[in-house]
């Protein structure tokens, strides 16, 4: 039987962790773009500005979660 520290186990929740971020990133960044960009009638480029803020804010509140 395994070991459940062995890094096989390790290496698929560093996966996991990092697929976990980039979708919480990806899906703040979409949200917030749609918002912008069709409900409040902004730019696109700032759509794009608020995407990018939200999406790095996102993705550092998720990484913190997943230390936790």
């Amino acid at each position: 039987m395994r070991d459940l520290s062995s890094p096989a186990v390790q290496g698929s929740g560093a996966m996991k962790k990092w697929g976990f971020i980039a979708m919480h990133a990806a899906v703040a960044a979409t949200f917030i773009f749609l918002l912008q960009r069709f409900a409040l009638n902004a730019s696109q480029e700032s759509s794009l500005l608020w995407a990018l803020t939200f999406a790095v804010c996102a993705a550092g509140l998720a990484y913190k979660q997943a230390n936790r």
